[in-house]
């Protein structure tokens, strides 16, 4: 796979786990009196959005798109799952998402400096708007913690 496809793939993937990830979470707190729900209903509709961007450049570059794979996705949920019956409170879900946001900021800017010269800035943009996405939702949730 070419370095371009590498970090698109990453960024297609971390849109993805975003996008089931937000679902999962959402869901698991319908019935709860969380005042985070809407910060969490806006960080999903952002996610979407960066994912649908990063469909039409894969389908651009002619690279499929794959997910974050089954296994990852069955781990977070029932990480997610545990943690919210643990503890639901908007200080514990802001607190695990901040560190998600932080994990994904790492990753996604050491793929940006490695693939920085390999990439078309339209790939690059992307992922560097979904950094500054991530680190504006962590500002977000610092109200919370």
């Amino acid at each position: 796979m070419k370095e371009k496809n590498e970090l698109l793939m990453h960024i297609y993937e971390t849109c993805d786990m975003g996008v089931k990830s937000t679902t999962k979470l959402i869901d698991l707190l319908r019935d709860k009196d969380n005042k985070i729900k809407k910060l969490l209903e806006d960080e999903l509709k952002e996610y979407e959005k960066y994912l649908v961007k990063s469909e039409k450049l894969l389908k651009k570059n002619k690279v499929e798109p794959e997910g974050a794979g089954m296994m990852a996705e069955m781990m977070s949920k029932m990480s997610m799952k545990m943690d919210v019956k643990k503890d639901n409170s908007d200080s514990n879900i802001a607190g695990i998402l901040t560190e998600g946001f932080t994990m994904g900021i790492i990753n996604m800017n050491k793929k940006i400096e490695a693939y920085r010269d390999d990439c078309d800035n339209s790939i690059i943009d992307l992922a560097n708007d979904i950094v500054n996405f991530q680190e504006k939702e962590i500002k977000n949730l610092k109200s919370y913690l």
